[in-house]
């Protein structure tokens, strides 16, 4: 009896240091489990306040943390350079048109040639814009931007850790700040158009379309932001009213220098396709080449140019029934489309200037889809951009209203 009580004793001093050991080796886990769960949160908190930061803290975060590639969005240095960008955009969107005045009726009035000094000039002028499209890049990629968690009435805690910013950058915005900065223009001009087949007229008409849809309109969108901006009354321009004037005139402007020299290319490509129909009254003597300058050293054209009867048949009056040139009448004349660049530059400016402020009421076309395509892009540009100036004509009351109120 003695002999068993003591056995079961054992057993459960057995059992007692089992409990015991458990419960020890639970609790060393529950610290060491907790300890790293304590560490990985203080790292993650860390982490996230190092890439978060107050606009107003930015310069002593940066001080600290000597981190100068990140720049504040509203900063000195980014409302610096938004002026200049915006200036920089300008003068591209005026500079690309103007590749559409290479083409130049040559010397004996019979054949299209191109303008090589306009476009050395002109291929500078357009290196040197494409410059800051590239410097745009890199501060878009240094730029730290407001957390939209935190945003509140447009401020926030700022993003500045720079994989961040990146990738933000890569899925918003990094496709057209890239294909606005491509010298488009220069290889075409330069490369492209020299080594395809066809008239000078028509193959640099169509480079011109794809550049106009490719990276014309993406430089358009670029510069929208500085249009906003004028409208808030923030940052780029200041708030006098003859700032909001001047800026709808520069728009006209702009939307003039892009019709008109779009008037003159046309203007242009109508002379020689009546060239051509003049052309094919007198085959086998004429041939389509003859109305390319490079090949006014041959003698079978010199001989062709001598008894040709072309020039009689595309004089653009009124009783001629020959050919149509519709609204291109005025320009398909040697005063015009003959004469030197600023010329012709000023006298198509001043139709597309013209143009834009009577909405194209006085055009008179012809039945070509061409010059009536045209014609409805000339005309809804002006209605475009009269709704625009009537828009900004209502908002700046209303934007001056709340400015007198938010003073009282």
């Amino acid at each position: 009896m003695g002999h068993r009580n003591s056995r079961l004793k054992r057993v459960q001093d057995e059992d007692l240091e089992e409990e015991d050991s458990i419960v020890h080796v639970i609790k060393n886990y529950s610290k060491s489990t907790s300890k790293k769960v304590s560490d990985e949160t203080r790292l993650s908190f860390k982490a996230k306040v190092l890439s978060r930061v107050f606009s107003e803290d930015y310069e002593k975060e940066k001080e600290k943390n000597n981190n100068n590639k990140i720049l504040d969005p509203r900063g000195q240095t980014i409302h610096h350079w938004k002026k200049i960008f915006s200036m920089a955009c300008l003068i591209s969107l005026f500079v690309d048109p103007l590749f559409l005045y290479l083409p130049m009726v040559g010397s004996d009035q019979l054949c299209v040639a191109n303008d090589m000094i306009l476009q050395v000039v002109l291929t500078i002028v357009r290196s040197v814009t494409d410059v800051f499209y590239v410097i745009q890049i890199f501060v878009r990629f240094h730029t730290a931007y407001v957390a939209p968690s935190s945003r509140v009435f447009g401020r926030g805690e700022l993003v500045i850790d720079s994989s961040k910013i990146a990738m933000r950058y890569l899925k918003r915005g990094f496709f057209i700040d890239l294909i606005a900065a491509l010298p488009l223009p220069q290889v075409l001009t330069w490369v492209v158009i020299p080594n395809v087949r066809g008239t000078v007229v028509t193959v640099r008409k169509n480079a011109m379309w794809f550049i106009m849809l490719v990276q014309y309109l993406p430089r358009v969108v670029l510069l929208y932001p500085l249009s906003w901006q004028l409208v808030n009354a923030t940052g780029i321009i200041s708030e006098p009213a003859w700032a909001g004037a001047a800026y709808n005139l520069i728009l006209y402007f702009l939307a003039s220098n892009l019709s008109g020299a779009w008037y003159y290319l046309l203007a242009i490509e109508r002379q020689e396709a009546c060239w051509r129909s003049a052309c094919d009254l007198e085959q086998p003597n004429c041939q389509n080449g003859y109305f390319d300058c490079r090949n006014i050293i041959d003698d079978s054209r010199t001989n062709w140019v001598n008894s040709t009867n072309v020039t009689n048949l595309c004089v653009p009056s009124p009783a001629s029934n020959f050919y149509q040139y519709g609204i291109f009448g005025i320009a398909v004349n040697p005063n015009v489309i003959a004469s030197g660049f600023f010329s012709k530059y000023f006298y198509c400016l001043w139709w597309g200037l013209r143009q834009l402020s009577s909405i194209g009421n006085n055009l008179v076309t012809t039945t070509s889809m061409g010059e009536d395509v045209f014609t409805i892009f000339v005309a809804t540009l002006g209605l475009f951009l009269l709704a625009l100036l009537i828009g900004n004509m209502q908002v700046s009351p209303r934007h001056n209203l709340s400015k007198s109120f938010s003073r009282m």
